[in-house]
């Protein structure tokens, strides 16, 4: 016997009212996981760090905590690419060696690669903690990926970017899959076992 109309009707509901709600469920935590990241309190560290890329929204919020805070070093990510022109030519003016500024190009051009270079730094210079700058959609995988990388303490903090929703909902899927990737394949592993 087919089901009548009335049933047919209330089951659609319920799955449309299903998919609603879970989609309503993961905004709130996409919102949650890189819309509102800033830490609850922020306190001084050996160095502040910016990662490459959006330099023109991450490197003022850097310089305005290494201000802040009395932070000795900025150290800048190096890149050569379009989005991080500012922080490009900030690193091409400077005069080194420079005790206040560093800036290192990482091996391979994504947050792996930065989070392999600055576990490098901070084992080199001795840092027992770094506040590392970045946009507010990076900060939890990124902040997965170095304290992979480290045992000095990382705060993270968030430069917000103006996005419109489409561009929002573009960097929560890259950034989910990122969050995965980071889980099931730690970055420097083999480093982190001989610590």
């Amino acid at each position: 016997m087919p089901p009548s109309v009335a049933a047919v009707n209330t089951a659609t509901r319920r799955v449309l009212a299903f998919a609603v709600g879970g989609f309503l469920l993961l905004l709130l935590v996409a919102a949650q996981m890189f819309v509102n990241v800033d830490p609850l309190s922020l306190h001084r560290t050996d160095a502040v760090i910016m990662l490459g890329g959006a330099a023109s929204e991450r490197l003022p919020v850097a310089r305005q905590f290494q201000e802040q805070f009395h932070i000795p070093v900025l150290v800048i990510s190096h890149t050569d690419t379009v989005g991080n022109r500012v922080a490009d030519e900030a690193c091409n003016a400077a005069a080194f060696p420079n005790a206040d500024v560093i800036c290192f190009r990482p091996p391979d051009l994504d947050t792996r690669g930065e989070a392999e270079a600055i576990s490098r730094l901070i084992e080199a210079n001795g840092w027992r903690s770094v506040t590392v700058v970045t946009s507010s959609y990076h900060v939890t995988r990124a902040g997965r990926l170095i304290r992979q990388c480290t045992t000095a303490d990382v705060q993270m903090v968030a430069s917000h970017p103006d996005l419109d929703f489409i561009q929002w909902i573009r960097r929560f899927v890259i950034e989910t899959g990122g969050l995965i990737d980071a889980s099931f394949r730690p970055e420097c592993a083999n480093q982190r076992a001989e610590m």
